[in-house]
């Protein structure tokens, strides 16, 4: 499997998913916290049959990233290492200039989930000129008020809860996960610790300067942040970075991971017809 080398001597596991037929543009895919990029294959297979080459890592801590970095020790995936959030950061723009390297021409679109969204807003902020369109989904405006820090799992708390229910509607999705040798459900705040969940708090920048297509989706049982603070976080995109093509669509009886939960084959088929308007296939 490929990997890349960090500016702290991680290697950096990642895949290449090629397109099905001739490539119209490539995805980097950033996962969230506490997972890998394994459990992306359905939405991975729905954009390389459209024609886009998919790149997707599992970041540092993370999945077999993760467990190469911690020895094998599956008690601390999760856990950045050195550098801590910043050196994640890093690490992602660092793909990014190697994906464009190997794909001179095609257009980039970067997508991110939940924790890969907040990372994919930051990217944003520092490095507009790098990204074709934008994809954010499980996301949030990172901003108090506007980002659940506290029980994820709490309104479907029970005796028998298995505190994954927040990701999704169907519960196996959240026992799958529980299941998975390479996720962790400890809380991001336990993981990353107060100084690296700060670090994450910010709002999108102001005259961006490139007029990127965002795509905002999310569950509207999301806990995360849900329905009030995507549209937060899109009129943030209109109002201070000077954003015109801003999409939010929100998922009824969907919560957190909207491409496993019930509804994934409609989201599938959205994002597909999102990219499709913006980078139509030549001939």
């Amino acid at each position: 499997m490929p990997e890349f080398i960090d500016a702290h001597g991680i290697a950096i596991v990642y895949d290449v998913h090629p397109a099905t037929a001739e490539p119209r543009g490539v995805v980097q895919l950033l996962h969230g916290v506490g997972e890998h990029a394994g459990r992306y294959a359905a939405v991975i297979d729905a954009l390389t049959a459209d024609g886009f080459t998919v790149y997707a890592d599992d970041r540092r801590g993370h999945g077999r990233t993760g467990m190469r970095h911690h020895g094998g020790d599956a008690e601390k995936l999760g856990r950045l290492g050195p550098g801590g959030l910043r050196a994640a950061i890093a690490g992602c723009w660092q793909f990014t200039e190697l994906i464009r390297a190997e794909n001179p021409g095609l257009p980039l679109v970067i997508l991110g989930h939940s924790w890969g969204s907040f990372l994919t807003q930051i990217l944003v902020d520092d490095h507009p000129e790098a990204y074709d369109a934008v994809v954010l989904s499980g996301t949030a405006l990172r901003w108090p008020g506007s980002l659940n820090s506290g029980d994820l799992n709490k309104p479907w708390k029970a005796p028998d809860a298995m505190g994954t229910e927040w990701l999704a509607s169907d519960l196996s999705v959240g026992r799958a996960f529980l299941d998975d040798p390479l996720t962790t459900d400890e809380p991001l705040m336990k993981l990353f610790g107060p100084l690296d969940t700060l670090r994450l708090i910010g709002k999108p920048r102001k005259n961006l300067g490139f007029d990127i297509p965002v795509l905002l989706m999310v569950g509207r049982d999301d806990t995360v942040g849900g329905p009030q603070s995507v549209h937060r976080l899109a009129d943030a995109y209109r109002t201070r970075s000077g954003l015109t093509d801003v999409t939010t669509l929100v998922y009824p009886d969907v919560r957190h991971e909207i491409f496993n939960d019930v509804s994934q084959a409609e989201v599938r088929a959205d994002l597909l017809a999102w990219l499709d308007r913006r980078f139509p296939t030549q001939g």
